[in-house]
């Protein structure tokens, strides 16, 4: 299952954050770093999926 969070996390960051975490503080530090720049957000995901 983290393999398919990892694939949408790399997509869409902030769908994949959902899907691990719901929405909470991580979902939406998620979302802002995904406005400021996409390869952040895309860190943020995958380190929030593979911590949990």
């Amino acid at each position: 299952m983290d393999i398919l969070r990892i694939i949408i996390a790399i997509l869409l960051p902030p769908l994949g954050v959902f899907l691990q975490v719901g929405i909470g503080a991580h979902f939406w530090l998620n979302i802002l770093l995904t406005l400021f720049g996409y390869v952040p957000g895309i860190i943020h995901a995958i380190w929030i999926i593979l911590s949990r």
